[in-house]
């Protein structure tokens, strides 16, 4: 039988050396925020043929727009820029007015037809404190419901009440700050637009926070059967190789199940339009995340809690 909990030491030390370069760089750096946390102009550029992006990063560059352009495919590129002004002096014409022709003049008339700017949209810059604080309520109130519901399905006589579900959600804030991180990275050291974290991110790192506890309660309720059919002193006292073998016994089925979504999503990643892209890259990590915690750091958290509770005995 294969010895995973011998080797949890590691597998501990393995999630350190992936999780704190992204704390370091959330720290020092933060992050690449999106249109919808910092407030802004997104514009859909309908360009014709012979454009390049290069043309239209160099043209919003030369416009002092803090630009940065993504490729939309089907000739369309989405530009998204700093706040531009929207008000002028009696005859004068706004900056968003001056933006919107410049483009057309440069860049149009798009095929069939019309202006290359197709699509002209801004976002104020208090939907950025909304957003976070939904978000971190959401969390929030999903990570409380997950502990009572685990501290109620998982009382165990002799292991606790509360030992599953804390486990399982040290499990959870571990693959939310490794999704974090990596955008983090992704976005400030690397400075990549697939990066940005924006309204998908935030649904992708919801999902993430179901999707990482699903794999741990199976595990956890195969310790829990286990324990149920040892039955005698013997076999509850060695709570550590029970452990094991529930592991064991799950990681097929656990690593089959997450491989069937992971091809899912790098289909998407590989192939989905660019505004999709960063939303397929975040659920990709968390649910690689999520997979290993279950296996490698909530179960073998577990056991290192029984251990040194016993010992201080």
């Amino acid at each position: 039988m294969k010895d995973i909990l011998g080797k949890r030491n590691y597998f501990f030390l393995l999630s350190l050396l992936i999780i704190v370069p992204g704390i370091i760089s959330m720290a020092t750096l933060g992050f690449r925020l999106g249109i919808a946390f910092t407030g802004g102009d997104r514009i859909t550029i309908h360009y014709r043929q012979g454009t390049t992006l290069t043309d239209i990063q160099a043209e919003m560059d030369r416009l002092k727009l803090n630009p940065v352009v993504q490729d939309a495919s089907n000739g369309r590129a989405i530009v998204t820029t700093r706040p531009l002004g929207i008000s002028a002096a009696p005859g004068q014409t706004s900056e968003s007015a001056r933006v919107r022709d410049d483009i057309n003049a440069k860049f149009g008339p798009a095929p069939g037809g019309g202006d290359a700017a197709e699509t002209f949209d801004s976002v104020g810059p208090q939907v950025a404190s909304q957003l976070v604080l939904t978000a971190a309520v959401l969390i929030l109130i999903s990570s409380l419901f997950i502990v009572v519901y685990l501290a109620v399905r998982f009382s165990v006589p002799g292991i606790g009440r509360w030992k599953f579900a804390v486990s399982a959600i040290i499990a959870l804030l571990h693959d939310v700050f490794v999704l974090t991180g990596v955008f983090s990275i992704l976005g400030r050291v690397f400075n990549l637009a697939i990066g940005e974290i924006d309204i998908l991110f935030v649904t992708a790192a919801l999902t993430v926070v179901g999707f990482s506890v699903h794999d741990t309660i199976v595990i956890f309720d195969r310790i829990r059967e286990n324990l149920r059919m040892g039955g005698s002193q013997r076999l509850r006292q060695n709570f550590e190789a029970i452990v094991n073998l529930s592991i064991v016994q799950s990681l097929a089925r656990s690593v089959n199940t997450s491989m069937t979504v992971i091809f899912v999503l790098l289909a998407l990643l590989l192939l989905a339009p660019t505004g999709i892209k960063g939303f397929a890259l975040a659920l990709l990590v968390g649910i690689i995340s999520g997979t290993y915690s279950s296996i490698f750091n909530a179960s073998p958290l577990l056991v290192a809690w029984r251990n040194w509770e016993l010992a201080r005995r």
